[in-house]
């Protein structure tokens, strides 16, 4: 089993410019299981592929690609990896003063702030959106000096002002400071993403953080703002939707490999999450698909 120790990732704008912008080729970016954070609020667009995501305490999965804002501080893992299948990936980063402190005051840049603001929970942007976004982030990646930052201002203003997201984190998912708390959560993390298809007990993660169980509950509340149960689930239930999208296997045969060795109870979290049942689940994607 691996684990990877929390990285704070040191981050410097490219040369000549007051943000990174970064594109990466196919298979180019694989950090999809590296946890990490950074103070640099980070605009992400994949294109094409499909995949699981995962922001704060938040599980979810991806198809046809992706675009997702993520705010200063919000611990996240990478996007893509090998299996993910994505054309390519463009990556922003900017400091939340990169134009200065008094930039964010102008009466123009109040939704832009508003947004920044709500990214810090992350923000995964619709599919209308993120088409009409694809040829402008290819645009900006081509630009240089000047042009390139007005691009950018643009991108920012066109997103702030659209219905078409939804903000992935219910409550507000802060990096914890201390050290201790990272290491702590990493590790958990990681083992559940290691261990997902078999049953993990509270005592067995108590044990990793070395707590005892109400007080590793209490803990994990306190961090996530969902319990350790409902955050295996959501990891399980991420997985049903990549398997029932991805591979010709039954039902049945995708509640067990998800992790879930009672069918009735995969059915009834599925919905809980989704809203519908697998069958339909899987019936709505291929429609989308053909």
């Amino acid at each position: 089993m691996k684990h990877f120790n929390p990285a704070f990732e040191s981050i410097k704008p490219n040369i000549g410019s007051s943000f990174t912008c970064l594109h990466f080729s196919k298979n180019e970016n694989i950090k999809s299981h590296v946890w990490h954070y950074h103070p640099e609020i980070e605009l992400i667009f994949v294109c094409g592929g499909s995949g699981k995501r995962q922001i704060g305490s938040n599980i979810s999965y991806f198809t046809e690609g992706d675009l997702i804002l993520i705010g200063s501080n919000l611990p996240h893992c990478g996007m893509t990896n090998e299996n993910t299948k994505n054309e390519y990936e463009i990556v922003i980063q900017f400091s939340q003063d990169f134009l200065g402190s008094e930039f964010w005051n102008a009466p123009e840049m109040n939704r832009i702030f508003q947004m920044l603001e709500t990214a810090k929970s992350g923000i995964v942007f619709g599919e209308k959106i993120k088409r009409a976004m694809a040829s402008k982030m290819d645009a900006l990646v081509k630009s240089s000096s000047l042009d390139k930052l007005v691009k950018l201002i643009d991108i920012l203003d066109e997103l702030a002002h659209t219905n078409d997201f939804k903000i992935l984190n219910a409550g507000k998912y802060y990096l914890q400071t201390q050290k201790e708390d990272n290491d702590r959560i990493n590790l958990i993390f990681n083992h559940v993403k290691d261990n997902f298809k078999n049953q993990i007990s509270l005592e067995e993660v108590s044990g990793l953080a070395t707590m005892t169980v109400p007080s590793f509950c209490r803990y994990f509340k306190k961090i996530t703002n969902k319990t350790f149960t409902q955050f295996v689930n959501e990891y399980r239930i991420t997985h049903s939707l990549k398997l029932l999208a991805e591979q010709p296997m039954s039902i049945t045969e995708i509640c067990f490999e998800s992790g879930f060795n009672n069918f009735s109870y995969f059915n009834k979290t599925f919905k809980e999450h989704t809203q519908k049942s697998p069958s339909q689940y899987r019936k709505e994607f291929s429609n989308i698909m053909a």
